[in-house]
């Protein structure tokens, strides 16, 4: 019996250890360097926030464990989430590809910018656990293409993804742009020096004839125990003739405002709407706040992104996109709200038809 136990246990820890192997390499590199320390964003050993934000206010773990235990909500869609195959290269104009949570594809006055690429199965430095995919990627990387340079909005692990770089890093020539900090993880996992760009809020880098602009944000940042030791931006993504602003992850703030008034009116803009809750009000917008943003920013066409791919929060599955839809249609803001994998042409964007609503 006791050889028995003895053989169960080093199962087990093996089963552990081969879990674990490749989670030291995903934790990423040690950021750190001159332009890091020198950011008016960063003092006392970390990156801040413009205001003093809270990812956890005082008296709310209690109620977000309860929540978890007892919410009751339907956080996961219910068959299965319709995906479109990939189509043409777009070689003028301005379409977006939305491929889920907040991987986007911007094909922009003939460049091909892609957002916060995460192809993986899971966005967890383990590829046994943590938050797994709610419904397939919709293309492979090479139905994906050549992109001429990859944008992250932070380090998190549904923005982030080790595989998925080094994937791009192979297979395609982008440029990475980052926010500050975010090169050492990417120097980690091999890619090439020369390949990397590193910004401070408004900074700015151009590539293939649009300009890449590294803008404020609020949120935090963190791939291990240690937080805000990388910068997290939005963006502001600058054709010769068209114009895109991703929000990346962030709660709302008066920034929004600022960032039209300089680069404004924009043609189209990404904005984060899921994954937020009482236990997180300043790092993450509801989706009304969202639209707010939009507004701010002045948008035009708004197309909601960080929903339907990963459950990273108790409400339901549907409600960010059912919310943003009902906020969109009272300030009469135009809105797609694309499958995983649709090309939406901003110029001629479908109506909306409330596809996932049978899946909720």
């Amino acid at each position: 019996m006791k050889k028995v136990t003895a053989a169960l246990l080093g199962l087990a820890a093996g089963a552990v250890a081969w879990g674990l192997r490749d989670v030291p390499a995903a934790l990423g590199g040690r950021p750190g360097g001159e332009r890091v320390w020198r950011s008016p964003r960063y003092w006392d050993g970390k990156f801040h926030n413009a205001v003093r934000t809270r990812t956890m206010p005082a008296g709310s773990a209690g109620d977000t464990a309860r929540e978890l235990v007892f919410g009751g909500q339907q956080r996961h869609p219910v068959g299965d989430v319709p995906l479109v195959p990939a189509t043409d290269v777009a070689t003028e104009g301005l379409h977006l590809t939305w491929y889920g949570h907040a991987s986007t594809l911007v094909e922009i006055d003939g460049a091909r910018i892609l957002l916060d690429p995460v192809w993986s199965d899971r966005c967890s430095p383990s590829r046994l656990v943590g938050p797994k995919r709610l419904h397939p990627v919709p293309h492979t990387l090479a139905e994906v293409g050549p992109v001429d340079a990859v944008v992250i909005s932070h380090d998190h692990y549904d923005h982030l993804d080790q595989a998925t770089v080094e994937d791009l890093t192979t297979t395609t020539h982008a440029v990475f742009v980052v926010p500050l900090g975010i090169g050492a993880h990417l120097r980690r996992w091999k890619v090439p020096e020369s390949r990397i760009v590193e910004l401070d809020w408004e900074e700015s880098h151009e590539v293939a004839g649009v300009r890449l602009v590294a803008s404020p944000a609020q949120h935090f940042s963190g791939r291990g125990f240690r937080r805000d030791n990388t910068l997290w931006a939005s963006w502001v993504i600058l054709g010769p003739e068209h114009r895109v602003y991703y929000s990346g992850d962030t709660g709302y703030f008066d920034g929004y405002k600022r960032i039209g008034d300089k680069y404004g009116p924009f043609d189209a803009s990404l904005i984060q709407i899921g994954a937020y809750g009482p236990g997180w009000p300043d790092i993450h917008m509801t989706p009304e706040e969202g639209v707010a943003a939009h507004r701010d920013v002045r948008g035009g066409l708004l197309v909601p992104v960080h929903w339907a791919t990963f459950n990273l929060a108790f409400h339901d599955w549907s409600e960010p996109v059912d919310r943003v839809w009902r906020e969109a249609k009272a300030w009469e803001i135009p809105l797609a709200v694309p499958r995983p994998g649709e090309k939406i042409d901003v110029n001629d964007p479908p109506q909306v038809d409330g596809w996932w609503q049978a899946l909720a």
